[in-house]
């Protein structure tokens, strides 16, 4: 269901290097309105604040740090707490977040981390050691806790604060991404008091308490997220006053409102497509940013949907069970088609798990192991796996009833509309019938396995540890009753193996191999089929937003960054003086103040829910 991340948003090689300074690219961009009920100008709200306001086809999961897994969330939390550590907007390396410096002893089994002691709550409480033993703590003992993040604190033995400005974190065995723990650090005062993590979505009182560049100060489901700036963040305050991001089903409406001035940017579901793109470009004050992207767009196959306690639920097709099945269909996918023809060249022919944008960790296969587009070939395997055509050219299932694949598709994507015509007619001429399934909410039939196929794509962080261990067996639900932390319920010896070796490996070389050994694994099982890496597109106002910066620095992207980066550093237009973003740290970063408008949410348990297309980071 698919960037963090990783998310979590998700990925991202080690950060272990110090905070540095680091000059950012900017670019030209244009202030978002402040929400309000009629349509404004984004410059500044009547009382004079300065709103940045973002237009977003996603909708919150949960404000809770603990439950949230979409980009859209995740983000948000990047904006509302201090990690130990962040990312170099410029090139990923790990610096200081609300850890100054942290080493491993000589064994690496036991980590100190030494906390700023100029971090404070807005609620003028001291942000602590204490309140990272705390947050770590309960991950370790709270199931509902761990339901996001969990797989970052599975092998902490134990998590002390000898004082407010230390934190020790002790290991059952080596773990690489002790410098890359995507986990927001919550105040203990605050969360202590909730009973029910599994269920507490943090979106009931406002403003919530936090440390972060903005402070969240409203929510309304289906409607919107509001940010105010916090003038006691240690790196400076941001120079909006408000952030808001504002949710469009239509993501039409959403380049409509950019034209005319009523939100500032668009991130698009979650890019432009090509045509909203192209048409976009020219325009007076508008200016189109297409980098490459930290995503992967795939087709991923139902591989029998269980939980933990060994029991299988949902309903997907048994000849899927079947490996050379799932290699004949995507053989029958023509990836340069769809980079040429659904995303216009604004993508990569899809290969391995992780984005070419990664370089450390990017994997493709040979050239004799790679499943190229070859509709002759997905024949003969269908015919050797015995699902052959009837006489009326039908592939039929050991049943004898023809095979018509049910795909789960994001009815708020245009990309999966299109895409799911091509399948249509590629597997047809298999004698294979697909029936799409577009719905505003896939979660609930991805949750219970009832889907035979289903569009896929996650956001990765710098390190890849979150979005690799989505396919681990621990990740699956404990019971079908349960929501576990995995993606499409893959469960494989050989690649939790694999998980297990890269996770406690500190040589940045050596651990990398191991991370394409994983990828190699994935994609011989066929279970998740990778057809393209979609840049980034999205588009600003460049007479509301005068400089803002993209991360990378060379050719970057400015929404879902891993940081907070660019809505921090975003400078209004109408500020007057230099466009430098640089705070008094010499850090450039951008975060986003201001209501955050968001759909399809509801006041609903986060923890039955699932991603949409722009999953995690």
């Amino acid at each position: 269901m698919g960037t963090n991340d990783q998310k979590r948003s998700l990925p991202h090689g080690l950060r272990l290097v110090a905070l540095a300074g680091a000059a950012a690219l900017t670019l030209t961009a244009g202030l978002a309105t402040p929400l309000a009920p009629a349509p404004q100008q984004a410059r500044a709200a009547d009382d004079g604040k300065k709103v940045l306001t973002v237009a977003v086809a996603q909708s919150v999961d949960s404000l809770s740090p603990f439950l949230a897994v979409r980009l859209l969330s995740t983000s948000i939390h990047r904006l509302m707490y201090e990690y130990l550590t962040n990312y170099d907007p410029k090139d990923n390396r790990a610096i200081a977040g609300l850890a100054t410096k942290w080493e491993p002893s000589a064994d690496k089994l036991t980590w100190t981390y030494t906390i700023r002691s100029n971090s404070t709550w807005s609620d003028g409480e001291q942000a602590t050691a204490e309140d990272a033993a705390w947050t770590f703590n309960k991950m370790m003992t709270d199931s509902g806790a761990a339901t996001a993040n969990g797989s970052y604190v599975g092998n902490f033995r134990r998590v002390t604060a000898p004082n407010p400005t230390e934190l020790v974190i002790e290991l059952k065995k080596p773990q690489a991404t002790m410098a890359a723990l995507d986990v927001p650090i919550v105040p203990k005062h605050v969360w202590e008091k909730v009973s029910d993590f599994s269920e507490f979505n943090n979106d009931t009182s406002f403003p919530v308490v936090g440390n972060g560049p903005f402070v969240l100060s409203g929510y309304k489901a289906d409607s919107y997220v509001r940010l105010k700036a916090n003038k006691s963040f240690w790196r400076g305050s941001p120079k909006f006053d408000e952030l808001v991001f504002r949710y469009y089903k239509d993501q039409d409406a959403a380049v409509s409102a950019l034209r005319k001035g009523e939100v500032s940017f668009v991130a698009g579901s979650p890019s432009l497509t090509p045509a909203q793109a192209e048409s976009l470009k020219g325009a007076d004050d508008i200016q189109v940013n297409d980098a490459p992207g930290r995503r992967f767009y795939a087709l991923a196959t139902n591989p029998g949907a269980k939980a933990k306690n060994g029991e299988k639920f949902g309903d997907g097709h048994p000849s899927l069970l079947d490996q050379r099945v799932r290699n004949a269909l995507f053989r029958a996918v023509d990836r340069e088609a769809i980079i040429d023809k659904v995303f216009r060249g604004h993508a990569v022919e899809g290969e391995g798990y992780i984005p070419p944008r990664f370089q450390d960790y990017f994997w493709k296969p040979s050239a004799d192991r790679k499943l190229a587009y070859d509709p002759a070939e997905a024949a003969r395997l269908l015919d050797r796996a015995g699902y052959k055509k009837n006489g009326d050219g039908k592939r039929v299932g050991k049943d004898g009833k023809p095979i018509t694949y049910r795909v789960l598709c994001h009815a708020t994507d245009p990309n999966d509309k299109a895409v799911g015509k091509y399948l249509q007619e590629w597997w047809g001429k298999l004698g294979i019938g697909v029936r799409l399934n577009c719905l505003d909410n896939v979660t609930d039939p991805w949750l219970a396995g009832r889907y035979d196929l289903a569009f896929d794509g996650w956001s990765v962080n710098p390190d890849p540890d979150f979005v690799l261990s989505i396919h681990t067996c621990g990740a699956l639900p404990a019971t079908p009753k349960d929501t576990g932390a995995t993606d499409n319920f893959i469960c494989d010896k050989k690649y939790d193996e694999l998980y297990a070796r890269q996770l406690s490996e500190y040589d940045p070389a050596k651990r990398a191999d191991i991370v394409k050994q994983m990828e190699s694994r994935l994609y011989d099982l066929g279970y998740m089929n990778v057809m393209a890496y979609p840049n980034a597109v999205e588009a600003f106002r460049t007479d509301q937003i005068k400089s803002i910066t993209t991360m990378p620095a060379k050719a970057g992207n400015i929404y879902g960054q891993d940081g907070y980066w660019s809505w921090w550093s975003a400078v209004p237009a109408d500020s007057g003086g230099s466009s430098d973003t640089a705070s008094s740290t010499g850090v450039v970063v951008g975060i986003v103040a201001g209501v955050l408008i968001l759909g399809g949410l509801g006041a609903f348990a986060a923890m039955r829910r699932r991603a949409t297309a722009e999953e995690r980071e």
